[in-house]
């Protein structure tokens, strides 16, 4: 079908005037009849009929117009695609509330010029690997559970967020008037964690911190989200969860919840940025760069992380 016409036929149906859609077309009005001539003769069907106060469109157009207009839009879709300066930068992350969600939105504070478009229905690092590769996504904020496999050919990868853990508890929890607790104190409490689903980045990464440091945590659901969870805790005085620094939390004040550093030693989640080797969006330089000169802030080199976590 000939986009050409079909941008026509939107013009008149927009503007209700041959003449009015040649003016914003740049053409003649003889050819903007001719276009919609030949998308009639082409479909079978009238589009317009002609009255003294313009074009109007007849049922078969009215029906016509959405899917015209969808047309059009996927033809935008389709140039910006191969044209990363024309698009928003895609970034993936789990979720805004997250740490790699405020990462994001303090570089659009510092870069306003570069539009954005927050990705968060991939669900684990496989998924953003595949759109990465396909091109769907521009970057993706992940852990990096299986460097030598996952990071294979045309994807790279650095670690640019350390996350600093908190134990989550209630006011009448044993460790809620603690300043800090370590790792090895949490051995005896019970971790309430039901988002951890088995063969997920995130699981990997508790599995390993309670390999390393005898933390039991209880992943039985069901996973009612995090308000659900939020309640829980806020009304038991043994049960307590995990959640990065970083996180978005909010919570009524009657729950009256503590949330604990981890030290000695700190323990961070390590989350990798992402990108395809052959990515050109000059927007993605740009957070690259905005990462790079905050590993200050961002990064902790002497905290916990899992062996196979990208240095």
């Amino acid at each position: 079908m000939d986009l050409e016409g079909v941008r026509t036929f939107v013009a008149v149906a927009e503007t209700g005037q041959f003449q009015e859609a040649a003016a914003r077309l740049s053409v003649t009005q003889q050819a903007v009849s001719k276009r919609v001539a030949a998308l009639e003769a082409a479909l079978g069907v009238r589009l317009f009929v002609r009255t003294p106060r313009g074009a109007q469109l007849t049922p078969d157009g009215q029906v016509f117009l959405p899917h015209a207009r969808e047309l059009l839009a996927a033809e935008e879709r389709a140039v910006n695609s191969v044209r990363p300066d024309r698009r928003p930068l895609r970034v993936d992350v789990l979720s805004t509330q997250i740490g790699p969600g405020r990462v994001v939105r303090e570089f659009h504070s510092a870069h306003a010029e570069v539009e954005i478009r927050v990705v968060t229905h991939l669900f684990d690092v496989e998924a953003a690997l595949a759109a990465l590769r396909s091109g769907a996504i521009d970057a993706t904020f992940r852990a990096v559970t299986r460097p030598a496999e996952q990071l294979a050919g045309d994807i790279e990868a650095v670690r640019v967020l350390d996350d600093p853990l908190e134990l989550l508890t209630s006011h009448a929890h044993a460790l809620a008037m603690a300043a800090s607790v370590t790792p090895a104190e949490l051995a005896a409490h019970r971790i309430w964690m039901p988002s951890n689903v088995p063969g997920t980045e995130w699981s990997s990464y508790y599995e390993e911190l309670s390999a390393s440091f005898g933390v039991r945590i209880d992943t039985a659901g069901p996973n009612f989200g995090m308000d659900t969870l939020l309640e829980a805790i806020a009304g038991s005085s043994t049960l307590a969860t995990l959640v990065g620094e970083h996180i978005k939390l909010v919570w009524p004040p009657e729950y009256d919840l503590r949330r604990i550093p981890i030290r000695e030693p700190m323990v961070v989640y390590p989350h990798s940025l992402l990108w395809r080797s052959d990515n050109a969006h000059p927007g993605l330089a740009k957070l690259r760069g905005y990462l790079c000169s905050r590993a200050d802030r961002y990064r902790h080199p002497q905290a916990w992380t899992p062996r196979w976590a990208n240095r």
